[in-house]
């Protein structure tokens, strides 16, 4: 099981900030873990319409889409953080 956490407006967006999951085992990558993700949750996908302004975290270190999945606990979305 994977913890998937999300963060800033995407967490207010989803009004919620984690899920639970057990992906398939055709779900090798965190890009895979995100297309399984939005195809499960028709919310989810509508706010990642453009998934590359997002970064990805796996165990609180961000990394590339195509880091593999095996072995992960936890995996961030993380959207664009805006500042003031």
């Amino acid at each position: 099981m994977i913890k998937v956490l999300y963060f800033a407006w995407l967490r207010e967006r989803l009004n919620r900030s984690s899920d639970e999951v057990t992906p398939p085992p055709e779900v090798v990558t965190l890009a895979d873990l995100v297309a399984w993700l939005r195809k499960r949750d028709e919310v989810l996908d509508l706010a990642m319409a453009d998934p590359s302004i997002f970064k990805l975290s796996r165990d609180a270190r961000i990394v590339p889409w195509d880091t593999p999945l095996a072995g992960a606990t936890s995996v961030a979305i993380l959207p664009p953080m805006t500042g003031g």
